[in-house]
C-alpha cells in the first residue's frame, strides 16, 4: 500500500485493485469508517461509483484517503479521480468530510505530496483541476502550487440539476520542476 505521510496526515492510497477489495468485501459501516463518510447516502453514492465502475481502458485513478493522525479518523480524500496513462495526465479532486476541518491547512498539506507524487511515481506530465469560477479557497489553493488558469469550460459540471461553469487550471511537469 502507498502511504504518503505530511505533519499531520496520513496519505493512504486507494489503488483500484484495494477499491474492488474494499467494496466487496467489507460492511457498510467499515466502508463508511474507511472513506469518513457520515450518512449512508455519502455511502450509497460511493456504491454507485463503484456499480458504475470507474476504471476503464484508457483511464483509471488514484485517490487517497487523507488520515488524521492524532485521530485516527479519515477527514477527506484527495488524488486523481481520471488518470489516463497513454497521456501522462489526469485530473486531480479534494474533498474535506466535514465543514469544521476547512480552512486549516489540511488540503495545502495534502496535494503538495500528492502533486508531487503525479510528476515523481506516477510519471504525469500534465494534471488539471477544475473548480467553480466563484470557489476562491480553492482557486487560491491551486495557484499557491503553481497551477495556472487556463480558462472557463462553460456547462461543464451538473450541480443539484443545473449546469456550472468550471474554471480550468493546469500545472505542467515543466513548470513544476522549473
Amino acid at each position: 500500500m502507498i502511504v504518503l505521510e505530511t505533519e499531520r496526515m496520513l496519505l493512504k492510497a486507494v489503488t483500484p485493485e484495494l477499491y474492488e477489495y474494499l467494496m466487496t468485501n467489507k460492511t457498510d459501516d467499515e466502508l463508511k469508517a474507511f472513506f469518513g463518510y457520515a450518512t449512508d447516502r455519502e455511502l450509497a453514492s460511493e456504491k454507485l461509483r463503484h456499480e458504475k465502475k470507474v476504471v476503464c481502458y484508457y483511464q483509471t485513478f488514484r485517490r487517497f484517503v487523507m488520515v488524521d493522525k492524532a485521530s485516527g479518523k479519515t477527514i477527506g480524500q484527495c488524488g486523481y479521480h481520471k488518470w489516463y496513462n497513454d497521456h501522462n495526465k489526469a485530473e486531480i479532486g479534494y474533498a474535506l468530510n466535514n465543514e469544521d476541518i476547512k480552512r486549516k491547512g489540511y488540503m495545502g498539506e495534502a496535494l503538495s505530496p500528492i502533486v508531487a507524487h503525479g510528476f515523481n511515481e506516477m510519471q504525469l506530465h500534465r494534471i488539471e483541476a477544475f473548480t467553480s469560477p466563484q470557489n476562491t479557497a480553492s482557486i487560491k489553493l491551486l495557484t499557491n502550487l503553481g497551477f495556472q488558469y487556463e480558462g472557463v469550460m462553460r456547462g461543464h459540471y451538473l450541480k443539484n440539476g443545473v449546469y456550472e461553469d468550471s474554471a480550468c487550471y493546469a500545472l505542467l511537469r515543466e513548470d513544476y520542476e522549473g
